[in-house]
C-alpha cells in the first residue's frame, strides 16, 4: 500500500486513522445512496474497521503512509485544540505523552539493567563458592563485614569455596579437582536452564537482538519480537549465559531488552500503539537507553542509535533518546549494582599524558582489531552458515551443552578466563598502584624514588611474566570460543568478548613497550620523553585502545565507539589514540569485507534491509526489475467501477500478492490508484456482515459517482476510502539508483512503473533486494526472510 493521503474529502481520511469523531459543524457526511438520498446504504467505512491499515506478519510498513496518518491525526488535534478547553488540554496531554513514554522506558531498562547486573554477578561468585552470612551476597559483598587486612580481602572467613564447604579445607589436589567439578557443573546447569528457557518459551530471546532490530526499525515487522514473552525470557536467560562463563556479553542483548521496553509501553499510548512509524521512533530511542545502561554511557548510546540501529532518525528523536538515555543512566546510578557508584564494572582513571610516538603501537593495535574483526565475521557467518544448512542446528540444546563444557574445563586453570570477562577487562584496564595486588603488577619495587602515588617504570617481577604467559593462552582461547559461541540458541553479546580480545592484546602490547624504554631509555626513540625513574608508559591505556580497535573492527562503529569508550573510561585526554586506533581498524577490517558483523548476520538470514551506506552503481532501468517481466503472465488489477464482489474474491484467492493497481478498464489500463489486499479482504467481509444487500453479485466500486445500475441488481459496495489515490509512480525508464534511493528515503514498500500513463508494472522493495544481490553475484533467493 501506498501514500495514503487518503482521499480529498480528507474527513474520511481522518476517521480510518483515529477512534472516531463526530463530524465538525457545517460538514454534511456523504452517503454512498446517490446524491438523492433515497438509499439508506450508508457508505460502510463511515467508522473505521478494526484492522484496515494494519500489516501482516513478516511485511515491510509503509513510511509514507503511516507519517501523513500521523501528520492528519496531529492536525486534526490542533484544530479542535480551539474550540473547548477540554480539547486543549487533550492536545497538550497528547504532545507531552512522547515525553512521559521515554520517561518510562527509561525507568524500566535503568530497572532491568540493575537486576541484571546484580543478578549476574552473584550468579558467576556462586560457580566458585557461597557466602555464610547470607548466600544471597556475591563475594565482594560478602567480605565488606568482614575485617581482614587489605592484602588479604578476597580470603575472608565468611566466603567459603565449594571444597571448604564439603572437605573442610581449601588446600591440594582434591580440593582443587572438586573445585573444578562444582565449576563446570554449575556453568552446565546455567546454560542448559538458559537454552532450555529460549527453546521452550521464547525462540526470538536468542542471540544478540541487534540484527533483527535493525531491520524493525527499517520498517519490517516480526511479531513477537519485541514481546512480553521474549523480555521477561531474554532478562532470565541472559542472566543465566552470563553467570555460566561463557564467551558473550550482556551489552547487545540489553537494547533488545530496552527496546522491547519500549514496545510494551507503546501500547499505553494510543498515539504509538496505532502508528507503526511513530513507534520505530520510541525504539530507536529505547535503543540508545539500551546502549546507555549497558556502557553508562548515555551520550554513546545516542549517538550508537544515530549511527549503527536507526534508520529514520529526526531530529526530536534525537532530543527523546537522549533524554531516555539520561533517566535510564539515573536509574541505573541510583540502583548502584556494583557497589562503588560507577555504572560500569571497568571504570578506570589515568593521568598521564601520552607521548606522539606512542601513536605507532596505538595504530599496531588498529591494524590487529581490524584483522581480528574481520577474521571473525568471516569464521562466525562461515560457522553460523553451517549451523542453518546442516543437521547441527537441529541440535540447540546439545551445540550450548558442548561448547559450556569445554569453555568451562579450558577456562578453569587459567585465573584471567575462570573470573568474568568485565572483570577481567577491569583488571586490564587498571594501572598498577602500589596496593594492587594482582599479578599483573608485582614488578620489582626500588622504593627510594617514587612521588605520591605515580610509580615510576619498573622491571617486570616473575608475576609479571606468568601473567603475561596466562593472558596469552587466555587470548587464544578467547579469539577460538567467541565465534562458536555468537549465534547459539543463548543470549549472546558481542561487545564484552571483542573488548576482552582487544584489552589482553593491548596489554600483551603495553607491557611490552613499557619493558623496552625501562631498560633502553637510552635509544634515541625513547631519549627525548622518557627519562629513567619516570612513569611514562601506561600498560592500561593501551589495554583501552585495543579494546576499542577491536570492537571497532567487528562493528564498525566509529564515533559512537569513541564515546562509548572514554565515557566508560572517563578518559578524556585519550580521545586522539581511541580515534586513531578506531580509525585504523575500521580502514583495515574493510579492505577485507565491507560488511561488519551486524550487517553480515541481516544478510545470512535473510531480512529484508535495504542498507543505507551502500552505493548502488549498475546502470539498470527500472523495466529491468518491475514484474511481470516479458515472459510472465500480465500484471494483476482490479479496475474502478466494473468488478463484482466474487470477481475481487477470486483474484485475492487465486494471488498472494499484498496489493493491488486499481486501473480506470482492462483495455485503458490507465492507472487510478492502489489497494492492499489485506484492507480489501476486511472491508468485504466486514460489509457481507454488516450492510444490507450485499451479495457475490454486487458491484464493486472505487469511485465517488458510481455508474447507474439496473433497478433490479443488487446494492453496490463503495470502497472509495480503503484505495490510495496518490500511489508512488516512476516511468519505465528510470535508472534503478533513482528507484534504490526513492524506496530507501521513503521507506516504500512498493512503487508503480507506468509508460505514457498507462501501468506496465510494479516493484517491490523484495524485488530491489533481489536484484541488488543479484547485480552482487549472490543468490537472489536468499532475500526471503528465513
Amino acid at each position: 500500500g501506498l501514500v495514503n493521503r487518503l482521499f480529498n474529502d480528507g474527513f474520511f481520511c481522518l476517521k480510518c486513522s483515529i477512534s472516531p469523531l463526530p463530524p465538525p459543524a457545517g460538514f454534511s457526511s456523504y452517503n454512498g445512496g446517490g446524491m438523492n438520498g433515497t438509499s439508506t446504504m450508508m457508505d460502510f467505512l463511515e467508522e473505521p474497521l478494526p484492522g484496515v491499515g494494519t500489516y501482516e506478519d513478516f511485511n515491510t510498513i509503509d513510511w509514507v503512509r503511516e507519517k501523513s496518518r500521523d501528520r492528519d491525526r496531529h492536525r486534526e488535534i490542533t484544530n479542535r485544540s480551539k474550540e473547548s478547553t477540554w480539547a486543549l488540554l487533550h492536545s497538550v496531554s497528547d504532545a507531552f505523552s512522547g515525553w512521559l513514554l521515554m520517561l518510562l522506558v527509561g525507568l524500566l531498562a535503568g530497572s532491568l539493567a540493575g537486576l541484571i547486573d546484580i543478578s549476574a554477578h552473584w550468579m558467576t561468585d556462586l560457580k566458585e563458592g557461597v557466602c555464610l552470612a547470607g548466600f544471597w551476597f556475591n563475594h565482594e559483598h560478602c567480605c565488606w563485614k568482614s575485617n581482614t587486612t587489605f592484602t588479604d580481602r578476597d580470603k575472608c572467613p565468611e566466603w567459603k569455596s565449594w571444597s571448604q564447604l564439603i572437605l573442610g579445607h581449601g588446600e591440594g589436589a582434591f580440593a582443587y579437582i572438586l573445585n573444578y567439578f562444582m565449576y563446570v557443573i554449575w556453568a552446565l546447569m546455567f546454560s542448559l536452564l538458559a537454552v532450555l528457557l529460549v527453546k521452550g518459551f521464547a525462540p526470538y530471546a536468542c542471540g544478540s537482538g541487534i540484527p533483527e532490530i535493525k531491520t524493525i526499525l527499517s520498517g519490517f515487522i516480526i511479531r513477537g519480537y519485541l514481546g512480553k514473552w521474549t523480555l521477561v525470557i531474554k532478562t532470565i536467560t541472559l542472566v543465566l549465559a552470563v553467570s555460566s562463563g561463557l564467551s558473550l556479553g550482556k551489552e547487545g542483548p540489553l537494547v533488545h531488552v530496552a527496546c522491547c521496553c519500549g514496545n510494551i509501553l507503546c501500547h499505553l499510548f494510543t498515539k504509538y500503539r496505532k502508528n507503526e512509524a511513530k513507534r520505530r521512533e520510541v525504539l530507536s530511542a529505547a535503543a540508545a537507553a539500551g546502549v546507555s545502561v549497558a556502557f553508562g554511557a548515555p551520550i554513546g548510546g545516542v549517538l550508537f542509535s544515530l549511527e549503527e540501529v536507526s534508520y529514520y532518525f529526526p531530529l526530536k528523536t534525537l532530543w527523546r533518546s537522549f533524554f531516555a538515555a539520561l533517566v535510564a543512566a539515573f536509574t541505573l546510578r541510583s540502583i548502584n549494582p556494583f557497589g562503588n557508584s560507577r555504572l560500569v564494572l571497568f571504570y578506570v582513571e589515568f593521568h598521564m599524558p601520552w607521548h606522539l610516538l606512542e601513536l605507532v603501537p596505538f595504530i599496531l593495535l588498529g591494524i590487529f582489531g581490524g584483522l581480528w574483526g574481520a577474521f571473525f565475521i568471516r569464521s562466525n557467518i562461515a560457522w553460523c552458515r553451517r549451523r542453518k544448512t546442516t543437521r547441527l542446528g537441529k541440535y540447540p540444546v546439545l551445540e550450548v551443552l558442548v561448547v559450556t563444557a569445554i569453555t568451562a574445563i579450558l577456562a578453569f586453570p587459567n585465573e584471567y578466563t575462570r573470573m568474568s570477562t568485565s572483570e577481567l577487562i577491569s583488571e586490564l584496564f587498571n594501572d598498577c598502584g602500589i596496593l594492587d595486588s594482582s599479578k599483573l603488577c608485582e614488578y620489582v619495587n626500588d622504593f627510594n624514588s617514587t612521588k605520591g602515588d605515580d610509580l615510576p617504570d619498573r622491571a617486570a617481577g616473575p608475576g609479571v611474566y606468568t601473567a603475561m604467559w596466562q593472558l596469552a593462552l587466555a587470548l587464544i582461547m578467547k579469539v577460538f570460543i567467541t565465534i562458536f559461541t555468537f549465534g547459539m540458541k543463548v543470549p549472546s553479546g558481542l561487545f564484552i568478548p571483542s573488548m576482552a580480545v582487544g584489552a589482553i592484546a593491548g596489554r600483551l602490547l603495553g607491557v611490552a613497550v613499557e619493558q623496552l624504554a625501562f631498560y633502553h631509555h637510552d635509544w634515541a626513540i625513547f631519549s627525548g620523553w622518557c627519562s629513567p625513574g619516570a612513569d611514562c608508559i601506561t600498560p592500561g591505556l593501551y589495554a583501552m585502545v585495543g579494546a576499542a580497535a577491536c570492537l571497532g573492527g567487528v562493528t564498525r562503529m566509529t564515533v559512537s565507539l569513541v564515546v562509548i569508550m572514554f565515557e566508560l573510561t572517563g578518559g578524556l585526554e585519550y580521545i586522539v589514540p581511541l580515534m586513531a586506533a578506531a580509525m585504523t581498524s575500521k580502514w583495515v577490517a574493510d579492505a577485507i569485507g565491507r560488511e561488519g558483523i551486524y550487517d553480515a548476520h541481516i544478510r545470512l538470514n535473510g531480512y529484508p534491509f535495504l542498507e543505507a551506506k551502500e552505493e548502488f552503481s549498475h546502470k539498470t532501468r527500472a523495466m529491468d526489475v518491475m514484474r511481470p517481466r516479458k515472459s510472465d503472465p500480465a500484471l494483476t488489477v482490479i479496475t474502478q467501477d466494473t468488478m463484482t464482489v466474487e470477481d475481487v474474491e477470486a483474484i485475492v484467492s487465486s494471488t498472494t500478492y499484498s496489493g493491488y493497481p486499481v486501473v480506470v478498464s482492462r483495455a485503458s489500463q490507465r492507472l487510478v490508484g492502489f489497494v492492499l489486499r489485506r484492507d480489501l479482504i476486511i472491508s468485504i467481509e466486514n460489509a457481507r456482515k454488516k450492510q444490507d444487500g450485499i451479495v457475490s453479485t454486487s458491484v464493486i466500486c472505487f469511485t465517488d459517482y458510481c455508474p447507474p445500475l439496473p433497478p433490479s441488481s443488487p446494492s453496490v459496495l463503495k470502497l472509495r476510502s480503503i484505495l490510495d489515490l496518490s500511489p508512488f509512480t516512476v516511468t519505465d525508464e528510470t535508472p534503478m539508483e533513482i528507484v534504490v534511493d526513492i524506496f530507501r528515503k521513503l521507506g516504500l514498500r512498493q512503487c508503480l512503473v507506468t509508460h505514457n500513463g498507462k501501468l506496465l508494472g510494479i516493484i517491490t522493495k523484495k524485488d530491489v533486494l533481489k536484484h541488488i544481490a543479484q547485480m552482487a553475484n549472490q543468490d537472489p533467493e536468499s532475500i526471503l526472510f528465513n
